[in-house]
């Protein structure tokens, strides 16, 4: 027979015992306190703070399809204290570097006071000066831009938004409560990940174009449409966000999916995203507007024959050569695609346009979304022209056979489009790279005058694109679209590109920042070492090769130096004879 336990051997098992019970109701404890009540859940449905409900995947095509609501999901900023309801739709993401893009509500009004002094107040009681970036040109939203402060990059992820403040008192006199902005904040989207970060219609009636990465991400291999559902949600109602609309999406190619537009009437403010093989859609921060007619002045406006198109990025000193010179031969307007320019771009671009060159810029945040950038300007431009030139700001057309005009003409770069047969939907043009040339900084001649060594053979292309040519994916590789059935290139015989492309050091090396392509690697990663996109001899830090101003010199060509000179004078002095009518520049 066992003896009883002794008194120590029971004091330990209830001692145990009392430690599970314990347990237990902390445990309760913590549910009831961490699960809302009904009045708490109807406070937060109305709150002008809004919850964004992101819909439930799936993966049918039926159309008109109400997704079951799954997910809650914060907005991306918190009600400033002015209370404003449509700082609900607010939205901010994390950048690369540390950077923060705050996009306002779509139809939110310029904001009062002087909007260049602004300041982005983060939670945690830190803030930093916000830079204003003018409109987005899909969405119209106004888009600022600041610094994550270090004491609020310390904090765990999920990192919480800021609220803007504009024409805010200096960050050194502001109160903790003026900067924690009343409010408690959410959180912020983050570039790392998937991210649905923007959307445009493409006019009454028309698809509309949805911007995603993550979907896409190995270069030429595309999901097939049918795997993508466009999923367009509205919210702010006491019963929560509702999805209006699940339907299949028409192309996928890189960034840029094709979607079909909501069912009427879709007024009021809407958000749209996809979900992809039946997954749970994707986190957004993009809007849908219902397309608006163009004004009368806009319509009546002629269809250009040849148009330029770029991607920019603190370019404004080079800005002036290279319209004037490609002006002069023939491009009818210029558009810049700004992805963060903090030099003087903009009074380049309103000095041009006084002088009657027709430019406009368009912001285009997106950290190395080229590609899809420049898919949204060949569909976005469509109906203002015929072929357009996508050339880098250091990349400018010239044929030999131009080497003997005494000046120059618009008829020179029509005529490598004039002549081409019906079904010819882009001309392609070979690249000629120059090196250094024996320079240490900047030529002030320009690059044209300064860079007459260049390497032999012939790298790459670039092209004349003719947009209604273009295929409905919009694929690109920035040298050339993929063309709709029915198309075909045709290289030029006759006029080529003269790329600038390895210029002095102190210029050469600020592409160790980023470069612009999605599926092009950085300079500082340490791959692809051989790669044509990569620079011969050049490492992965931002260290001036031995011998640097003599690289890449095969053949001296001086033709388009002299041109330029004969044309514009010596460093563009001549005065700059150009069409009388002016198109007033625009910030989209």
């Amino acid at each position: 027979m066992q003896s009883p336990p002794s008194p120590p051997r029971r004091r330990g098992r209830a001692l145990r015992l009392l430690l599970v019970v314990a347990l237990a109701l902390a445990a309760l404890l913590a549910f009831l306190i961490s699960t809302p009540t009904a009045a708490a859940l109807h406070h937060h449905a109305s709150s002008p703070a809004r919850a964004l409900l992101v819909p439930r995947g799936t993966s049918s095509s039926t159309t008109k399809q109400r997704l079951n609501l799954r997910t809650v999901r914060e907005a991306t900023s918190s009600t400033p204290p002015s209370g404003d309801p449509q700082a609900a739709d607010t939205d901010a993401v994390l950048l690369p570097d540390w950077e923060v893009l705050v996009l306002l509500h779509p139809g939110a009004a310029a904001p009062h006071g002087d909007h260049h002094n602004a300041t982005c107040a983060f939670p945690g009681g830190a803030a930093s000066p916000a830079r204003s970036l003018g409109r987005m040109p899909a969405s119209g939203r106004r888009a600022y831009t600041c610094a994550m402060p270090a004491p609020e990059r310390r904090h765990k992820p999920p990192f919480r938004a800021p609220t803007l403040l504009i024409d805010a008192a200096p960050q050194s006199s502001l109160s903790p409560p003026a900067i924690s902005g009343g409010g408690s904040s959410s959180e912020m989207a983050r570039w790392s990940g998937r991210l649905v970060y923007d959307a445009a219609t493409l006019g009454p009636g028309g698809d509309v174009l949805v911007f995603a990465k993550g979907v896409n991400p190995r270069q030429g291999v595309n999901r097939n449409a049918s795997d993508v559902t466009c999923v367009y949600y509205r919210g702010r109602d006491a019963s929560g966000d509702a999805v209006v609309a699940s339907l299949p999406a028409a192309t996928s190619a890189q960034q840029v999916f094709r979607c079909p537009p909501p069912p009427p009437p879709a007024d009021g403010d809407l958000r749209v995203t996809l979900s992809v093989a039946g997954g749970e859609p994707i986190p957004s921060v993009a809007t849908y507007s219902p397309p608006t007619l163009p004004p009368p002045e806009q319509k009546e406006n002629k269809k250009k024959l040849i148009c330029a198109c770029t991607m920019v990025r603190d370019v404004g000193k080079f800005l002036r050569e290279w319209v004037a010179y490609h002006a002069a031969i023939g491009v009818d307007r210029f558009f810049l695609y700004d992805n963060g320019s903090q030099d003087d771009l903009d009074a380049q671009v309103r000095h041009l346009t006084s002088e009657g060159f027709h430019v406009t810029t368009h912001m285009w945040p997106w950290p190395k979304a080229q590609e899809a950038g420049f898919s949204y300007a060949a569909a976005a431009h469509r109906g203002s022209c015929h072929w357009m030139a996508f050339v880098d700001v250091d990349e400018f057309i010239f044929s030999p056979a131009w080497a003997q005009s005494t000046k120059p003409t618009k008829s020179m770069l029509r005529s490598v489009v004039a002549g081409v047969e019906p079904d010819v939907g882009q001309v392609t043009l070979g690249c000629r790279d120059f090196g250094p040339s024996g320079q240490t900084k900047n030529p002030e001649e320009g690059v044209t005058q300064g860079y007459t060594c260049r390497r032999r053979a012939e790298e790459r292309h670039k092209s004349l694109v003719r947009l209604d040519a273009v295929d409905t994916s919009l694929v690109n590789s920035i040298h050339h679209f993929e063309l709709r059935p029915g198309f075909r290139w045709e290289r030029s015989r006759h006029a080529r590109v003269n790329h600038y492309k390895y210029q002095a050091w102190d210029e050469f090396k600020l592409k160790f920042r980023r470069r612009v392509s999605t599926y092009v690697t950085d300079w500082t990663d340490p791959v692809n070492h051989g790669s044509k996109d990569r620079t011969p001899g050049l490492g992965f830090e931002a260290v001036e090769p031995e011998g640097w101003a003599n690289k890449f010199c095969d053949v001296q060509d001086t033709l388009l130096r002299d041109v330029t000179r004969r044309w514009f004078g010596a460093g563009f002095s001549k005065k700059l004879m150009i069409a009388p009518r002016r198109l007033g520049h625009s910030s989209s």
